[in-house]
């Protein structure tokens, strides 16, 4: 049992780290501000499903993708690793944040930024990929899945969870989110060295 259930778990924790659920409650608070009830519940929809959409179609097809243009896994380990821990090490800087080009009262807010880029960007979209090479594509998609039921969670939740971390349990929260991304980025980076050498 134990062996069976290890690869999902161990896809699940990398693409939690990712998605940052948590850390996007603040966001999310700001882009639906001032909305009903009913505007925020489809704002959630849009969100988790054009995040879960978005990070779906780049699993399935993003080796062909890179197979196309001619990027070996290895390479793109590198360089995904490269990316997350720059993405990390700017979100930990004093005062950094996660930026959104868009306010509460658009009615694509759901879609864009909040589904993507926040929910599902570039780390979400680089750690799925490296999932499916480590695990397989069935604990990548379960764990894909089982994140984005979580994101839908916390947001439906999310003015009860700010209640009970505050703003500064939150924030808190995500920092130490970005620091285990950054140690998977490192990860990344050593898998992708070893990979050219071990061609």
């Amino acid at each position: 049992m134990r062996e069976f259930l290890e690869p999902f778990i161990l896809a699940f924790i990398p693409i939690f780290v990712a998605v940052d659920a948590i850390g996007n409650i603040p966001l999310f608070i700001s882009l639906a501000e001032d909305l009903n009830k009913k505007q925020k519940h489809k704002i959630i929809i849009d969100s988790v499903t054009t995040a879960t959409v978005v990070a779906i179609l780049f699993m399935l097809i993003g080796k062909w993708v890179l197979r196309l243009i001619g990027i070996t896994i290895p390479d793109f380990q590198i360089a995904g690793g490269a990316l997350l821990f720059i993405i990390a090490a700017r979100l930990l800087l004093p005062g950094a944040q996660k930026v959104f080009l868009a306010n509460g009262h658009d009615k694509d807010v759901g879609v864009f930024p909040l589904g993507t880029p926040l929910i599902t960007g570039p780390a979400v979209l680089t750690t799925t990929l490296m999932m499916v090479d480590t695990f397989g594509m069935t604990p990548t998609l379960v764990s894909l899945v089982l994140n984005m039921f979580i994101v839908w969670i916390t947001l439906v939740k999310a003015d009860s969870i700010m209640r009970v971390l505050g703003s500064s349990g939150t924030r808190a929260f995500a920092k130490i989110m970005y620091i285990l991304l950054g140690a998977i980025a490192v990860m990344m980076i050593r898998r992708g060295i070893t990979g050219i050498f071990l061609k």
